[in-house]
Parts: C-alpha cells; sequence; structure tokens
C-alpha cells in the first residue's frame, strides 16, 4: 500500500473524531445532540471543501456521509432490539428463569454458575441489555439465599452477558456494526460463527474469571433490597371478586394457597356474609366471592399475567360494562403504574365505592399501600383514602398517562410497566427461534431474517407497534450513524491508512503477531472511554489498512476489533449493561476498574498467545 500524504481532510476528519471521543466519553452533552452535531459538521465540511479527484469528481457525498443511518447492520440492530422486546414482554423466559430459582434452593453455589452460563448463553443470539434486566431480580434472590452482598454478582452478572456477545454475529450490536464497516471498505460480509471458536475460549476464559475472582474483589455493601423495580417488599391491600368465567372458579387451596395466586398472602375470603378466615385447607373458590390479600407488585403482576381472566374481577360492579369487561381482559393492552393520593384531593376521606374511579379515569384501582401503618379493615373497597396513599392502578397505557392531568392523583410515571403476555410466550419463543435459523443457517441474509422476525412481533400480537417503536433506541440510531459517517470519512479521505501507517512505522520490524496484539490492546482501551459501537466503526478502517500494509488477511484484524471492542469491563460507562447493575450493585467507579481491567487484560493475554497460531500468523 502506498503512503498516503497528510492532507487537510485527513486532519480535519481526525479533529472530528477527537471531538466526537470527548463528546461522547463525557456526555455533558446528550448523546443525541452530539451525534447530530458530528453528522452536521462532517456535511458542512465536505460541503464547502469538498474531497475531489483527479478528474474533478467528488468523492464524499452527503449520501455517503448519511448512508450509515439505512446501513444493513444498523437496520438488524434495531430489527433486534424489537424481537428482544417481544421475548421481555411475553415472559418467553420467565418459566426457564423459574426453574433456576427452584435450584437454588438446594444448590445455591451451583446456581450461581448455572445462572451466569445461562446469561452467557442466552446473550450470544439476542441483546442483552433486556438480558440482564430480566436476571437482576434473579441475582438478587440469590445473594440473599447465600447471605451474601448483590454488590459481589451484579457485575459478574454484565460481564457473562457481555462475554456471550463475543461467539456469534448477533450476539452484540458492536459485530454488526464491525461487519457492515467491513464490507464497506470492500471485505465480504462475515458469517453467523466465523468468530465463535476463538470468541467461545475468550468468553469461557472470562466466566470462569467473573466466577471465581470478582466475588472476592468485589467489596461487599448493604443490601440492594427495594431498590430495583419489582424487587421491593412493599405490600399493597387488594380485592378481587371472582367472576363466574374467572379460573379461579373451582379452585381448591392446597397447604393454604391457591395454586393461581402464588407468593400472595390471603386475608380473608368474603362469601356472602361470611367471612372465611387462614388456613384455608379445603376451601373452593365460588363465583361472587371477594378475595383480599396483601401481595407485592411483582406477585401481583404475575398473577395478572398467568391468568388474564381474572382482570374482570377488579370490574366495580357498578361500571361493569361489557366493553369495559373486553378492554380489562386484553392483559396485552393494560399496564400497571402507582400513583399517590395528593394532599388536596377529593379523595380524601372517602371510600372506593364513594369515588367512581372507575368512572371517571376508564381506569381500576386494584390495590392500596399505606406508608404510615398497615390497613386493617374488611373489604378494600371500605377503606377510607388518605393523603400520601399510594394506589396501584390498571388501564389501558392511554388513559395511565392521562392521569397526569388529574388533580386528585400524582402519578408516578417511571412505575408505569405493561403486563406481560404470557398467553403469547410461546409465539415469541417460534418467531427467535426462526430468526436465529435462519440467520445461522444462511437461509436468509441476517438483515431480512432480523426485519421479518420485527414484523412478525408486530403482526403475532407479541408487541403493538408502540410498544415496538419504543424499544427503538434513538442513541443507537444516531450514535452508529455518526460513527459511520466519521468512518467512510475516514475511508475516503486516506485518513485510515495514514493512520495505519504510522503506527506500522512506530512497531518497525514487529511481526504481525505483535502488531495484532498492540491493536487489540488499543481498541480495547478506547472502548471503555467510548462507547463499544463506536469504537468498532473507528477502527475497524484502520484493522483494515494495517493489515493491507503488512500483506495480512484483514478478516484476522476484524475479529480483533469485535473481541477487543466487546472488551467494556473496565468502566461503567464502557457498557449499558454496567450502568445496569451500577445502581442495584451499590458500585462506585472505582470497583468496575478493579473488576474489569484484569479481565480485559487476561483477554488480551489470551488473545494474543491464541490469534497468531489459530490464523496461522507464527
Amino acid at each position: 500500500m502506498e503512503i498516503v500524504e497528510s492532507t487537510f481532510h485527513i486532519w480535519a476528519v481526525f479533529a472530528f473524531i477527537a471531538v466526537a471521543i470527548v463528546a461522547f466519553a463525557n456526555e455533558r452533552v446528550e448523546l443525541e445532540i452530539s451525534s447530530i452535531a458530528v453528522i452536521a459538521g462532517l456535511l458542512l465540511l465536505f460541503h464547502f471543501y469538498p474531497l475531489v479527484n483527479q478528474a474533478g469528481e467528488n468523492l464524499l457525498t452527503p449520501q455517503e456521509i448519511l448512508a450509515g443511518i439505512a446501513d444493513p447492520a444498523l437496520i438488524t440492530v434495531l430489527s433486534l432490539l424489537v424481537v428482544g422486546q417481544g421475548i421481555v414482554r411475553t415472559g418467553a423466559l420467565e418459566q426457564p428463569i423459574r426453574r433456576l430459582v427452584a435450584l437454588r434452593r438446594h444448590h445455591p453455589v451451583l446456581a450461581i454458575a448455572v445462572v451466569l452460563s445461562t446469561v452467557l448463553l442466552i446473550s450470544a443470539f439476542m441483546n442483552n441489555t433486556p438480558v440482564v434486566v430480566i436476571f437482576i431480580p434473579l441475582m438478587t434472590a440469590l445473594a440473599e439465599r447465600l447471605h451474601r452482598s448483590t454488590s459481589t454478582l451484579m457485575i459478574p452478572l454484565s460481564y457473562a452477558s457481555i462475554l456471550g456477545g463475543m461467539t456469534t454475529l448477533i450476539g452484540s450490536s458492536t459485530n454488526l456494526l464491525v461487519m457492515a464497516a467491513a464490507v464497506q471498505a470492500g471485505q465480504p460480509q462475515i458469517s453467523f460463527f466465523d468468530f465463535t471458536v476463538p470468541g467461545a475460549l475468550l468468553a469461557i476464559a472470562g466466566l470462569i474469571y467473573a466466577l471465581i475472582i470478582i466475588p472476592r474483589i468485589l467489596p461487599e455493601r448493604g443490601s440492594m433490597k427495594g431498590d430495583v423495580v419489582d424487587v421491593s417488599g412493599k405490600q399493597f391491600i387488594v380485592q378481587m371478586e371472582v367472576s363466574p368465567d374467572s379460573p379461579l372458579v373451582g379452585e381448591e387451596a392446597i397447604a393454604g394457597q391457591f395454586p393461581s395466586l402464588r407468593n400472595i398472602t390471603i386475608r380473608f375470603i368474603q362469601r356472602g356474609e361470611h367471612i372465611l378466615l387462614p388456613p384455608f385447607d379445603g376451601i373452593t373458590l365460588k363465583p361472587t366471592d371477594a378475595v383480599v390479600f396483601a401481595g407485592t407488585r411483582k406477585s401481583i403482576t404475575e398473577a395478572f399475567a398467568d391468568n388474564p381472566q381474572i382482570l374482570q374481577g377488579f370490574l366495580e360492579p357498578d361500571s361493569a360494562s361489557t366493553e369495559a369487561s373486553e378492554e380489562l381482559a386484553s392483559v396485552q393492552e393494560q399496564t400497571l403504574a402507582e400513583a399517590v393520593v395528593a394532599p388536596a384531593s377529593r379523595m380524601i376521606g372517602r371510600a372506593l365505592y364513594q369515588i367512581s374511579f372507575h368512572y371517571r379515569t376508564r381506569c381500576v384501582v386494584v390495590g392500596i399501600q399505606r406508608r404510615s401503618r398497615m390497613i386493617r379493615t374488611n373489604r378494600m373497597t371500605d377503606i377510607r383514602l388518605e393523603a400520601g396513599d399510594v394506589l396501584l392502578i390498571l388501564g389501558q397505557r392511554s388513559d395511565i398517562m392521562r392521569l397526569r392531568n388529574n388533580p386528585d392523583v400524582l402519578l408516578l410515571e417511571w412505575s408505569a410497566r405493561e403486563l406481560p403476555a404470557t398467553a403469547l410466550a410461546w409465539r415469541a419463543r417460534i418467531i427467535f427461534g426462526a430468526v436465529v435459523i435462519l440467520a445461522a443457517t444462511g437461509l436468509l441474509p441476517i438483515v431480512v431474517a432480523a426485519v421479518c422476525g420485527a414484523v412478525a412481533m408486530v403482526v403475532s400480537g407479541c408487541l403493538n407497534v408502540y410498544q415496538a417503536s419504543r424499544s427503538i433506541d434513538r442513541r443507537i440510531l444516531l450514535l452508529i450513524g455518526a460513527a459511520l459517517g466519521l468512518g467512510a470519512a475516514m475511508q475516503a479521505t486516506g485518513g485510515a491508512s495514514y493512520l495505519a501507517h504510522g503506527v506500522l512505522s512506530l512497531m518497525m520490524g514487529s511481526g504481525p503477531a505483535v502488531i495484532l496484539s498492540v491493536f487489540f490492546l488499543l481498541v480495547a482501551f478506547f472502548t471503555n472511554i467510548l462507547s463499544n459501537n463506536a469504537t468498532a466503526v473507528l477502527f475497524t478502517p484502520i484493522g483494515i489498512s494495517m493489515a493491507q500494509e503488512m500483506g495480512v488477511d484483514p478478516m484476522i484484524f476484524i475479529y480483533a476489533v469485535i473481541f477487543a471492542a466487546n472488551c467494556s469491563f473496565a468502566t461503567p460507562m464502557g457498557y449499558q449493561t454496567n450502568l445496569l447493575v451500577m445502581g442495584p450493585g451499590h458500585y462506585k467507579f472505582a470497583d468496575f476498574f478493579k473488576a474489569g481491567a484484569p479481565l480485559v487484560l487476561l483477554l488480551w493475554i489470551i488473545f494474543s498467545l491464541f490469534a497468531p497460531f489459530y490464523y496461522g500468523l507464527m
């Protein structure tokens, strides 16, 4: 490869990259604004100072700068986010998780290894962010069972998900973006399992480190109980009428508990004028029974999701129209949220049956929680509301959001969560499995399989349009668009070749194996400062240029970018799963460096020893 001379355009692009690195790293300006600013700056630069060849042709048009926003890899990433949301939305992983919870009762230490291995395996085939969200409550339960601090388990959870993403093409958005940048630079498309062998080696080594070493070097901090949504032990008083077509009709209590109402405490059952008190052995539920129980938000959500028909038992008798019944029976569209009774509310001093809440808001109060003391009453509907009472409210999301304008309650918007549509879980599993199989076998290009999977999630009812659109992260869209634009500018101006030649000049006399090792470490360093996606896209053309200059297969350096860009262990901003576990684990910035920096070095050493042998660079 001929030496590229320094030009104004090359240094201008380097300046843009430096500014982008600083902006993306400190996030003083919102990431979306920084990304748009980078794109706009590139458009202005090459408009007023166009890059032309000797024939006067423009080598970098606005279409080429903006091409990253419509890149197939980016479309694939966004589509897979929709597919992953369908998995989460339907609770398709709930049954396997429950089995793992059962395992912890007998072999809790083994359960940790099984959980982390499961996270690693699942993350190889779906976006790891929802995987971590799903497993945080499980790791909390394991920590409590083992009488250990969650601070020793949350970072391993995040790392396991990142390690799983190293093993397949769809394991991480980073992998897909590297492929996009490589194809953009004229390299062949990467197949589904092309780098699985070295990726699996790194993942297994990292998993062993996370299981054995990290719990020993991380400090134990206070319990996180109550820090994660749906893990809190906050109890709501709930009253449910057993409707004639409810699945609860004819259900008999076993050991004082009704199978459909697990993990909740039944206070009493009112049958006509009679009150049935615990224990309920031998009691069979009948239509019109009023069941009053105490349950956490999580247990109530599980009961609704497993048996959508019981939702009709929460309709107020005076408002239970056929239309309303059908609305509440559709769990797909239902949202649970919390709202606080306002200090000057007209509801203060009045019972639920007196305020016609459903008639005025099209929402239903399913539970009440009073922070100051335990509520003791015969029926929930007889409770006279006080300022500060927390109401658990069920309704259509649009109706829930309208409560923001209701002067009587203060809606806690962060608490709004759609009920999982567990009856549709089998559909989500089939769609997800089909996407993986079609992409892995090559029957369909990965972008086609991903887009079809996203559409199928909506068409099948696993997601509605609003839920699907909400799963698309605009930060990812704009960040990747900006990074791909910078990558295209580096390639067109010769900046990648210029930088590659400079690095090689500094390492004159070193073999390809040494240069590959140094390149891996360089990318791993930057991925903990920038986002892994931005790092991957920026360094891919540099790696290709370095390989071409040495006469080495560029795919080796492309795979190095994939592995190194996924080494986002040393900082909380290195990867979004690190940020997810930072709060629940009560971590400080230094905790990630203490646990993650040795892991980065470990994977670097393993890659430096294995890659030359595996790829024939010896």
